[in-house]
């Protein structure tokens, strides 16, 4: 062993807490032997796309992009839904095709390099063209990231389970998720501190295009990654094997709840945007406003990221549980305000720091269910699990993105009630759940 590899190894006994050999559980003996190495290149490739996340997050920094290029407002509505279900939808196909293939990383780099061209793309587009050609152009590059995006969901859990042990594998999201949230608060005070009415599409594209090159460094990081080959069975025809494989909602009941309650769960992230609306609202939408919901955000995931995957690690089930009953209550105490005491909400510091508290409970969600459905199964039945309740979330996320068009009968507080009272089913069903670590 080498002078890096004693100190990689080092760093990682002490993050896991332990010494000495490590319990390489359900990984085998060679693999066991990467683990540290492995371990930190996935944690520094998460940090980067999800610092591009941050960068280009749909819910805050996209529209302001549409709006600088006086795009069609009604394309706002398409932003996140296909940021998120067309990410999902394809992995049913995608995982037929990724099962025949020993060593999967390789997936994982594609994805990631063509989110990078997306994101430059819409970088370019944010600083030549206006009006509805750039409106469209944006959403047909962001189609193209999210399908992009799929590649990677499906290839990442697998790797992680061939690569990092269980009860270690929450502790990998969370620290790059604190490490990104690190670095997004540097980017909201900058935005608090300056003025970003001042901002041009020509500052925004060359934001976006340093968005773009984070997604690129982690495919050159992630390729580093030293994974040994696995199954291949089961590779047969991308479509007819998707259809099949639908099957196991109906003879595999632990997997069936689970679905149900992450579907329960998708109001963790419906509801964000609606904070944001309620905001502007009543504060207007001043260039601070922006800076406040980006600070609170990456604050969320510097300080909840490593608790909630040490919790994970513990119990993935009871982070379901806990998080999406944070959730519900914070949806009951907005709504419950903002018809008791409707002035509170014109307090600058309201909503951002209850934005703070969802984003916080919005982590442990992620983690959580992350973690759960890769420490549920084993081998392709871990593919398989990922593709499908990817694949279904997808199409019901779509569904439910549709709520929007409740503001025609409903204000925005009996909107986030609403989607409240669904992630206070999914906390309810997810007692129902079992350990996924039971062996």
């Amino acid at each position: 062993m080498n002078r890096r590899e004693s100190l990689t190894t080092n760093l990682y006994e002490k993050l896991m807490n332990q010494e000495g050999a490590r319990a390489c559980k359900a990984i085998d003996e060679s693999a066991c032997r990467e683990v540290p190495g492995n371990f930190f290149l996935q944690i520094f490739s998460q940090f980067l796309t999800q610092l591009g996340d941050a960068v280009s997050n749909p819910k805050i920094v996209l529209p302001w992009v549409l709006e600088s290029v006086a795009a069609p407002l009604y394309l706002l509505g398409l932003l996140v839904p296909i940021r998120e279900s067309g990410s999902m939808l394809p992995q049913l196909v995608i995982a037929s095709y990724v099962r025949r293939l020993p060593i999967r990383k390789w997936v994982w780099v594609l994805g990631s390099v063509l989110q990078a061209a997306s994101i430059f793309g819409i970088g370019v587009v944010a600083w030549l063209l206006q009006g509805a050609t750039a409106g469209w152009s944006i959403i047909a590059l962001l189609t193209l990231f999210s399908l992009s995006r799929g590649l990677c969901s499906v290839a990442s859990k697998d790797v992680i389970g061939k690569t990092i042990p269980k009860k270690q594998r929450g502790r990998l999201s969370g620290w790059s998720s604190s490490a990104a949230g690190l670095i997004t608060l540097a980017l909201g005070a900058m935005l608090l501190i300056g003025n970003s009415e001042d901002l041009r599409p020509a500052h925004y594209g060359i934001l976006l295009a340093g968005a773009g090159g984070l997604w690129l460094v982690a495919a050159l990081v992630y390729a580093r990654v030293k994974e040994f080959p696995g199954e291949t069975d089961g590779g047969a025809n991308g479509f007819v094997e998707a259809m099949r494989r639908l099957s196991i909602l109906r003879t595999d009941k632990p997997f069936r709840r689970f679905v149900i309650t992450r579907a329960l769960m998708l109001c963790s992230a419906l509801t964000a945007p609606y904070y944001v609306v309620l905001a502007q609202q009543n504060l207007g939408a001043p260039a601070y406003l922006l800076g406040l919901f980006i600070l609170a955000s990456g604050a969320a995931g510097l300080v909840s990221g490593p608790f909630w995957g040490l919790f994970a690690d513990i119990s993935s089930r009871r982070v379901l549980i806990v998080s999406a009953l944070l959730t519900a209550v914070l949806g009951f105490i907005v709504y419950a305000v903002a018809q008791l005491q409707a002035g509170w909400l014109a307090l600058a510091w309201v909503l951002p720091t209850i934005y703070f508290m969802l984003s916080i409970a919005h982590q442990g969600v992620r983690i959580g269910r992350k973690t759960y459905v890769v420490d549920l199964a084993e081998g392709n039945k871990r593919t398989d699990y990922v593709s499908v309740s990817n694949t279904v979330i997808g199409l019901i996320l779509l569904l439910m993105g549709l709520t929007g068009a409740l503001s025609t009968v409903l204000d925005v507080s009996e909107i986030i009630l609403l989607l409240s009272c669904f992630c206070l089913g999914g906390s309810a069903l997810a007692l129902t759940l079992p350990e996924a670590d039971n062996d």
